[in-house]
């Protein structure tokens, strides 16, 4: 495929506290950008300090699409997230603009390119039913009707468990059976310019740790006013990282230094999964980062960024 004809997206993919926002910016301040978020957390509007989402000065310097626009009160899907990202570039090469995702979910980053598995919708019943199952018989049961994902999943993955036995219950089919047909990906029809940062893993921790002990200090408003929502607790914004943690000492059941050795533990856990993931999971073709991001590295990164999404 000639792909010179083809509109350009630049990808910037990492784990978190890698600098990958800064990469952004950089690129944004080469050439007309639209900065479109590919963080499943830093979607929700009740989390802009937990998430270290870009700050409203940043947002202001240029245009930034899909950056808190979810209340929490809802659950974004990685399917709802690609259609809205779909539209979000297409509006960006409508305006002349080079769309630039940046985030470090590998879900809605391979979602977005490779498309969805078309698996019908679940009879309700079906959900209800296993849902309601203890943890245990949930993957039993799965040990039965789909021995390939009860064998790769974690017992105690419970969501996981539960849609992967929905699906075989509800269509007859495994879900990784119907995961091998995608459909709707814009990979095909776009010139990807991607780059994943990969920095030492010292030097990241570091940055994880740093950021919490921030992170402490100023979003306990934010969190104390996602608590006074009495929002469910299985809600993807009452788990986020930073969320329990800080919601524990702001009810004086953890010390403050307890609650950042829990928050940074927990980042840093996090940034060690993306990092694997993004290894291992992300095309061989695109290229890695693998050292620290200074100011000079970043600005030099982002020329070359800038080149790619006209050579790519």
């Amino acid at each position: 495929m000639n792909t010179s004809v083809l509109p350009s997206v630049a990808l910037i993919a990492g784990p978190t506290a890698s600098g990958k926002s800064a990469l952004a910016m950089a690129l944004a301040d080469l050439t007309p950008s639209v900065i479109i978020n590919a963080d499943s957390m830093q979607v929700y509007r009740d989390l802009r300090i937990v998430t270290a989402r870009p700050s409203a000065e940043d947002e202001a310097r240029h245009p930034h699409r899909l950056f808190g626009y979810i209340d929490g009160a809802e659950s974004c899907s990685a399917a709802r997230w690609a259609d809205d990202a779909k539209a979000a570039i297409a509006d960006a090469h409508a305006a002349q603009r080079l769309p630039i995702l940046v985030g470090g979910t590998g879900l809605y980053i391979r979602t977005l390119l490779d498309g969805i598995a078309p698996v019908p919708g679940i009879d309700p019943a079906i959900r209800s039913a296993i849902r309601a199952l203890p943890v245990a018989e949930s993957h039993e049961a799965l040990t039965r009707e789909d021995p390939e994902a009860a064998a790769r999943l974690a017992p105690a993955d419970t969501t996981r468990v539960a849609r992967a036995l929905e699906v075989v219950r509800s269509t007859g089919r495994t879900l990784k059976s119907w995961q091998a047909q995608r459909e709707g990906g814009i990979g095909d029809t776009v010139r990807l310019a991607p780059v994943v940062l990969l920095p030492p893993r010292d030097w990241l921790f570091a940055r994880c740790d740093a950021r919490f002990g921030t992170m402490v200090e100023t979003a306990q408003g934010e969190v104390a006013s996602l608590i006074e929502r009495g929002l469910d607790p299985a809600l993807p914004v009452m788990r986020a990282i930073g969320v329990p943690e800080i919601a524990a000492l702001l009810m004086a059941k953890v010390s403050r230094s307890d609650a950042c050795a829990a928050g940074s533990l927990a980042t840093r856990q996090y940034a060690k999964r993306q990092f694997t993931w993004f290894s291992n999971q992300s095309p061989h073709s695109w290229p890695k980062h693998q050292s620290y991001l200074d100011s000079e590295t970043t600005t030099q990164l982002a020329i070359k960024l800038r080149e790619n999404t006209l050579t790519a």
